[in-house]
């Protein structure tokens, strides 16, 4: 049923190797996020930007790093500004901005459990894991660290101390297609449950989706979902910096989320990646709402389009 919503937005993108993404909140207001979610019978919110002030730089042992500094400030003010956001709504919506950002938003919602004495689950739906430490990064793009950061794995001393972390046990990847050596190591490591885009064409994403949401319902968890631009096939989705052919499907997106809408168990969301200097004509833009409806209780034969009658 409808409730509170609160929008926050994660202006960042020094996480990432293109800029742009720090147009991202804007063009998610600009589509028409809050409305559609009105129209919903949602109260929407609007909390504004998270901002950070200019940082001096801080040096690592890993020379290819960047941006280190600037991403270690908007985890902290990201840490901050989610939990409040959090204890504010039924259900926050953090806007972003590159994936650095979930280093942030992930870790308050784990707080949160925690201060609630329920675990939090992640769905992480996303081309990439994002299981670099800082010492294995190669592209030193820091978007491939949050989730070595949240889970607490070794490598990630530079970034902000962590009140609470995730387990890798609570964790569903869905949409996987491109892993670097070190994160395959980490994912056997760790045992966090993976389902690629092999495995997705050989199942669907109905099957491995319920099970994970049936795991969240018997442990009584709060559900974080992550959803990055690049889990669509960027044919239907090309305003993200990071492409990789084969992606989720614009009907396989929908059902995940119409899913997730009726297991009632999502506590936040992440939108991330938007890059609004890739798009075209705000195409991305306005599935991200359109998916992010879905989610919120829009459903197919509530859809107004043109027949072709």
């Amino acid at each position: 049923m409808p409730g509170t919503c609160a929008l926050l937005g994660a202006p960042i993108e020094t996480g990432a190797s293109q800029r742009g993404c720090i147009m991202g909140p804007a063009s998610l207001r600009t589509a028409g996020l809050a409305e559609g979610l009105a129209g919903l019978g949602w109260e929407v919110s609007d909390r504004g930007d998270a901002s950070i002030a200019p940082q001096a730089s801080q040096p690592h042992a890993n020379p290819a790093l960047h941006h280190l500094a600037e991403t270690s400030a908007w985890i902290a003010a990201l840490h901050a500004a989610a939990y409040d956001a959090g204890a504010a709504c039924d259900l926050p919506i953090f806007m972003g901005g590159d994936h650095s950002m979930a280093a942030g938003t992930v870790p308050a919602m784990a707080r949160r459990a925690q201060e609630a004495g329920r675990p939090l689950f992640v769905l992480w739906l996303d081309a990439h894991p994002d299981l670099h430490t800082l010492e294995t990064s190669e592209s030193g793009n820091l978007h491939g660290t949050p989730v070595a950061y949240f889970t607490g794995q070794p490598g990630c001393d530079a970034y902000p101390t962590l009140p609470a972390t995730v387990d890798p046990a609570n964790i569903c990847m869905m949409g996987i297609r491109s892993v670097d050596a070190a994160e395959q190591v980490r994912i056997r490591e760790l045992g966090v449950e993976v389902h690629d885009m092999r495995a997705i064409d050989e199942t669907g994403v109905l099957e491995p989706l319920r099970r994970f949401l049936d795991r969240v319902r018997e442990a009584n968890g709060m559900l974080h979902v992550s959803f990055d631009v690049d889990f669509l096939d960027p044919a239907i989705a090309p305003a993200v910096g990071t492409t990789v052919p084969g992606g989720a499907t614009f009907r396989e997106a929908h059902l995940i989320m119409e899913t997730l809408c009726d297991s009632e168990l999502v506590s936040s969301l992440d939108l991330v990646e938007l890059n609004p200097f890739l798009d075209e004509r705000g195409k991305t833009a306005k599935l991200m709402c359109d998916l992010t409806a879905s989610l919120f209780g829009r459903r197919v034969m509530d859809r107004m389009t043109r027949s072709a009658y």
